[in-house]
């Protein structure tokens, strides 16, 4: 698939910080519309034969050498509780990196890269659970909300941290 943006560590980078301000990377997951800050997003991949690790969590469906740099792959499906699908030609492997924590998210199908301003955005709704949410806030498109994922508190999560092992590639 295509390469969304460079690197942050390449120095030819076409975009810096301040011209991504508010644009996000749009995909779907069981025909919901979901958006992440295209900052964090290094590149869109097909989706690709994963290698499956012993205990770890089940959102966490094994790891991936790309280019000689082991990832843990992400269900984001499983991560949030949807029902399973099979992965078919629009399935899609998005990789990202968060504080020098890369990983892939397996999505149903990558939309397009759209500008929402930060008044078009509004907080998540109260949903009274304790646990960590992944939700940064609910972006309105004219009669579309997306659901704008808070993607360091997703890589961030202690059981992705805590239960991938570190592996060298050779």
């Amino acid at each position: 698939m295509t390469n969304v943006k460079k690197s942050n560590h390449d120095q030819s980078s076409i975009m810096d910080g301040d011209s991504m301000e508010g644009m996000y990377l749009t995909f779907d997951l069981a025909s919901e519309g979901y958006g992440l800050e295209i900052r964090h997003v290094i590149e869109i991949i097909g989706i690709q034969p994963i290698t499956a690790i012993p205990d770890l969590p089940d959102h966490v469906i094994g790891v991936l050498n790309l280019r000689g740099k082991v990832i843990p792959i992400v269900d984001v499906r499983r991560r949030f509780g949807l029902s399973h699908r099979d992965h078919d030609e629009r399935t899609c492997i998005v990789v990202v990196n968060v504080n020098d924590n890369s990983a892939g998210l397996v999505v149903d199908k990558v939309s397009e890269v759209i500008t929402i301003p930060a008044n078009e955005i509004e907080p998540p709704p109260a949903t009274g659970r304790s646990r960590r949410h992944y939700i940064a806030g609910m972006g309105k498109i004219g009669q579309q909300v997306k659901i704008l994922l808070d993607i360091e508190a997703l890589i961030e999560d202690e059981d992705l941290k805590n239960n991938v092992p570190e592996l060298e590639t050779v």
